[in-house]
């Protein structure tokens, strides 16, 4: 079928929360019946199959981040300045990542585990003997925060008030998504503190990200360096701290859903923590924390008997694509141990997740870390809430009974 014969058949749409509460189900229809989609009312396209969206993140070229990677915050016109690099194309891309990947290879990642490891530790011990605690506000929200904020050196006093800006950040509203005021301000909020913070690392510098980003130099106009704009530099430091908090605390939320609702899976890492590292890719593969980004096509691109013209919104589902059974056997099947090559959550090429280690890090302490103190719990499942936005999606509230 092509895209626009089957455009009232099936219906999908990315700020619609009853299409997200068990998206699978229409996920599997979209990848079989209309495997590139056609949404009129938002006026995108969307792919759904394996092969497809991990193809589309490889030719970067075709598929361009320069416009956003957010259905609602895509502009017409390319970014040309700014700090959130995930939405730029080389070679602006390719300067602003290089600047910090330094500080999030898997070797200086590794060398951060033991503080990981505590920050856990300190953060469940407090749940020990409670007999309950919401999972994702007690601890999978407050870890990744308080990791990369020392990583960016926000002071301890300052954490909580950024991270509750970040949620505030991906509050939706129908029809608009996260474009309405109440994100807009938690975003700006979040800027100018960063800004302020920033100012401080000029006169005093220090040994953490913050300073980093004030002294980094990129190519001029004139090709001689230059230092990046406060605005562009607050940018940057806005996107690692979204970034290294969102993934994390929506990954380990799926986790503990997750292997409650496949206890025989669960009593397997207990048994056996050599298995994490393997569940966390399953995990990621299996309930991704970012189902959903966006591209813009810079040529016309012939899929599926369909053109997709020239500056077309394309989605990319890759939470779609982890399940694909094309790729992966038995794809609705939770499976520690599944043996698989890769998958596209943490995306793939030049925008590959800059944070993946870190993130793979964190969500392999949480489980053990949590695992070794609470070997068996269950959900309320009527306390619970998951958060909904067109790129995000996980629990905001799990509340756990232990």
């Amino acid at each position: 079928m092509t895209a626009g014969s089957v455009s009232d058949a099936i219906y999908w749409d990315p700020f619609e929360a009853s299409l997200r509460d068990d998206p699978y189900p229409l996920w599997k229809r979209l990848r079989d019946e209309a495997p590139l989609y056609r949404n009129d009312r938002y006026d995108f396209y969307a792919l759904t199959r394996f092969h497809d969206v991990e193809a589309a993140h490889r030719d970067y070229n075709t598929f361009s981040s320069a416009h956003g990677t957010t259905i609602e915050l895509m502009t017409p016109e390319p970014n040309e300045d700014t700090g959130l690099f995930i939405a730029l194309d080389p070679p602006k891309h390719t300067q602003y990542r290089s600047m910090v990947s330094r500080a999030f290879t898997p070797r200086r990642i590794g060398q951060m585990r033991d503080d990981i490891k505590r920050i856990a530790g300190e953060l469940l011990d407090a749940q020990v003997g409670s007999g309950g605690f919401d999972y994702v506000q007690d601890f999978a929200a407050l870890l990744p925060p308080t990791v990369i904020s020392t990583m960016l050196g926000v002071p301890a006093a300052d954490r909580d008030r950024l991270r509750q800006l970040v949620e505030l950040a991906f509050h939706m509203e129908e029809g608009v998504g996260i474009l309405n005021d109440v994100s807009r301000g938690a975003m700006g909020e979040v800027c100018m503190y960063l800004i302020e913070q920033m100012e401080e690392r000029r006169t005093h510098p220090r040994d953490d990200l913050l300073t980093v980003l004030v002294e980094a130099d990129v190519p001029g106009t004139e090709g001689d360096p230059k230092h990046l704009s406060s605005q562009v530099a607050a940018e940057f430091g806005l996107m690692l701290f979204v970034a290294g908090t969102e993934t994390v605390a929506r990954l380990l939320g799926w986790a503990i859903a997750s292997l409650a609702a496949h206890p025989d899976q669960r009593a397997a890492l207990a048994a056996d923590p050599s298995l994490t590292p393997n569940a966390v890719e399953e995990l990621l593969r299996f309930e991704p924390p970012s189902p959903v980004q966006a591209r813009l096509t810079t040529r016309p691109v012939e899929m599926h008997g369909e053109t997709i013209p020239t500056g077309s919104k394309v989605v990319l589902l890759t939470g779609a694509a982890g399940r694909d059974e094309r790729k992966y056997p038995d794809p609705d099947q939770f499976d520690v141990r599944r043996a698989f090559d890769h998958h596209v959550t943490l995306g793939f090429g030049i925008h590959y997740c800059l944070g993946a280690a870190l993130a793979r890090m964190e969500g392999c302490v949480g489980i053990d870390e949590t695992l070794r103190r609470f070997p068996t719990w269950e959900v309320d499942y009527d306390r619970a809430h998951l958060l909904y936005t067109s790129t995000v999606r996980g629990y905001q509230q799990l509340p756990i009974t232990v």
